[in-house]
């Protein structure tokens, strides 16, 4: 087991099954109580969400069901996602308040002290300043609700690497607006482990660790979404990025955010308890 207070968050993918993102409806075909369960087994203490399955979830259980679940399966560490289109204007903003709604009761409901957030693709309208205006009303809005938002930087977005992020947030200037920091994002957009380090601690508010070859194939979204490793299992340095992380001041929830074609399909418990050992081993070693 990792220490104590090394918690280790089961991110909403991890958990999914044969799920993913911009495949098919996104939903999860596994009930949201035997994933809640599931990673508690396997020794997680967090675990994320996603507004589509909270929305099917709800169907049958209430917000004081599913807090209820969460509490008796040891999950101190709660998250939900993905809010993206969160500064447009339009029917896409529109779509994007609806979800908003539903993030921020959710968040409130359940204790999320985190909700995700995305950015634009490249070639999106806007200004700036309408998007760092933005940020700072959304986190103002989140702090109303008890919570905070995180930004995840995309390679293949307008919002790329780690500087373009910090450069965001910073700039809204909210205490409730931070980054989220994932280990493929990082690799991907050709960061250095080090230059993690440089994050200023108040604008760090979640990581994200998984593994992944020299070279992606396909897009860059496909690589993402399909091919995925379990920590120790690629060859990028997750012991340098877990050590320049600790330099920040970082001391969990860690996330795992397993995504690949592999993972979709195994056996839930098997792949849980996978993504968990190698996590874990790997904190171990860093």
């Amino acid at each position: 087991m990792p220490d104590p207070q090394d918690a280790l968050l089961a991110t909403c993918w991890t958990t999914a099954g044969d799920a993913a993102p911009l495949r098919g409806d996104e939903r999860s075909p596994v009930p949201l109580r035997t994933r809640i369960e599931a990673a508690a087994e396997a020794g997680f203490r967090g675990f994320g969400v996603t507004h589509g399955d909270l929305a099917g979830a709800l169907q049958e259980l209430t917000w004081p069901d599913l807090r209820a679940i969460l509490d008796d399966n040891g999950m101190e560490h709660r998250e939900v996602e993905l809010l993206g289109d969160w500064w447009t204007t339009g029917p896409a903003r529109q779509a994007s308040d609806a979800v908003r709604g539903r993030l921020l009761a959710a968040a409130e409901a359940v204790g999320a002290r985190t909700i995700k957030i995305g950015p634009d693709f490249p070639e999106a309208p806007g200004e700036w300043a309408a998007r760092v205006e933005a940020l700072a009303a959304l986190g103002a809005q989140a702090a109303e609700h008890g919570t905070r938002v995180a930004l995840e930087f995309l390679p293949w977005s307008n919002v790329a690497d780690l500087h373009q992020g910090l450069a965001l947030v910073e700039a809204a200037g909210h205490p409730a607006v931070g980054l989220l920091v994932d280990a493929w994002h990082v690799g991907r957009a050709g960061t250095g482990v080090e230059e993690v380090a440089a994050i200023p601690p108040e604008r760090l508010f979640g990581v994200e660790l998984n593994d992944f070859d020299d070279s992606p194939v396909g897009t860059l979204f496909e690589d993402t979404r399909d091919r995925r490793r379990y920590c120790g299992e690629g060859s990028f340095d997750l012991e340098g990025l877990v050590r320049a992380l600790r330099r920040v001041g970082w001391t969990g929830p860690w996330g795992v955010e397993i995504l690949s074609a592999e993972h979709r399909v195994t056996d839930l418990r098997t792949g849980l308890r996978k993504a968990f050992d190698t996590a874990a081993d790997l904190l171990r070693r860093a």
